[in-house]
């Protein structure tokens, strides 16, 4: 397997094995916060994407979990103010998922450089950054299942 779907499957793995519930803070004294950060758009559409991402994920991790939407640049909330909100949540350390494709300079660079300058404001915060989604099994599905059913939009060719 090539190594950028390893760091996925194994970022994924970590996310499913960890308590987001907030169960653990009371034993651990630590709490988990999932930070959704895409790139950001002018059109409003497309940024209210990742805040209805974000809620199926705190939907699917439990009503206690800590799970924010972020944009790098362009919409707000900002990374800045993404985090901000984790940490007014009690998190102590924040997985950063970059709800982006590939690993490229944003992911690999801006990112970690943003998240890094937000977490500065908040000492004894730490945060992770898990891999980008790439060809992860449920990316290749929903690329297979939107192209089968744009494939069932096409009219039949008349002969």
């Amino acid at each position: 397997m090539p190594p950028a779907v390893l760091d996925t499957l194994q970022a994924v793995t970590q996310i499913r094995t960890m308590d987001f519930s907030g169960a653990d803070a009371q034993t651990t004294g630590e709490r988990p916060a999932v930070l959704l950060i895409d790139h950001g758009s002018r059109r409003a559409a497309a940024n209210t994407l990742l805040g209805e991402v974000a809620a199926l994920v705190k939907e699917r991790l439990g009503a206690t979990s800590i799970v924010e939407p972020a944009h790098m640049e362009l919409a707000k909330p900002t990374i800045a103010e993404g985090f901000a909100r984790c940490v007014a949540q009690g998190a102590t350390k924040v997985v950063v998922h970059p709800f982006m494709l590939a690993p490229g300079r944003h992911v690999t660079e801006d990112l970690p450089r943003l998240v890094a300058e937000a977490a500065a404001r908040h000492p004894g915060v730490r945060f992770s950054m898990a891999a980008p989604l790439g060809s992860h099994s449920g990316v290749v599905d929903a690329v297979i299942e939107r192209c089968q059913s744009a494939l069932s939009d096409l009219e039949p060719s008349q002969a």
